[in-house]
């Protein structure tokens, strides 16, 4: 008689060892780079300063600054990632393991994610001290960072996944850091009407406003909870459908 397969890994302790195995893997690699995006968001917020001085203006380009540094590792670096995995015939190593496809998903994007912490906190700092904004509720990045990092790094693995050429992910993982720059950094109330609702549609949109409420002399928690909130809910959704194309690129 054949002998019997061995039971399918559970989800919590598969994504344990991906997440484990990609943040190994990615560590040397991943933070020279993590150092160009926090430099990079640092830059902006200089150059800004010359022509924003304080008020909601200032808090939108900090907080959005600092969601940036997010949006470049979880989402342009992710992108890339799953582009290169998916051109090189990596995905069959993945698809061989008797892993849940949502694990290998989910390890990578918080693995990624976790290198945006320490720049996400140095902008955030660096900014507070530049436009002059208090930092007693810098505290609520333990909120933003996962969430935002989870909306992004989930559609950075989807465009990666889905995209027919490694160049293609690329490109598309360059463009969506830009709609996160310009759409992010700069103040909502500069923006046309058309661009404001492209605003709202960019997952990571959610946590910079979250941030920046904070920045206000009298945060309103209600609106920085609905806005975690719809953050929460974008990155489950981007995350099942990063799930989904994992699935659908691992049996082509």
């Amino acid at each position: 008689m054949p002998a019997p397969l061995a039971a399918r890994a559970r989800l919590l302790p598969a994504l344990g060892a991906v997440y484990r195995a990609q943040l190994s893997r990615a560590r040397v690699a991943r933070i020279p780079l993590l150092f160009v995006a926090t430099f990079q968001s640092i830059g902006i917020m200089v150059l800004m300063r010359g022509v924003v001085d304080g008020g909601s203006e200032a808090r939108a380009v900090v907080a959005g600054s600092s969601v940036l540094v997010v949006a470049f590792v979880a989402l342009n670096l992710l992108a890339q990632y799953f582009g290169q995995l998916r051109a090189s015939g990596g995905l069959d190593h993945y698809a061989t393991l008797p892993v849940p496809p949502a694990a290998v998903v989910l390890g990578a994007a918080a693995a990624y994610a976790s290198f945006t912490v320490p720049g996400t906190v140095v902008t955030a700092v660096t900014g507070s001290l530049l436009y002059q904004l208090p930092m007693g509720h810098l505290w609520v990045l333990a909120a933003v960072v996962p969430l935002s990092g989870a909306a992004l790094a989930g559609l950075g693995a989807a465009l990666g996944l889905l995209a027919p050429r490694q160049e293609l992910a690329t490109l598309c993982g360059q463009l969506g850091m830009s709609a996160a720059l310009l759409l992010g950094v700069l103040p909502a109330e500069r923006m046309p009407a058309l661009v404001s609702y492209a605003r709202d549609l960019l997952p990571s949109t959610y946590g910079v406003e979250a941030l920046a409420r904070t920045f206000g002399p009298r945060p309103d928690w209600l609106a920085v909870l609905a806005d975690l909130g719809v953050c929460a809910g974008v990155g489950v959704i981007s995350l099942a459908a990063a799930t989904w194309a994992y699935r659908r690129a691992a049996v082509r």
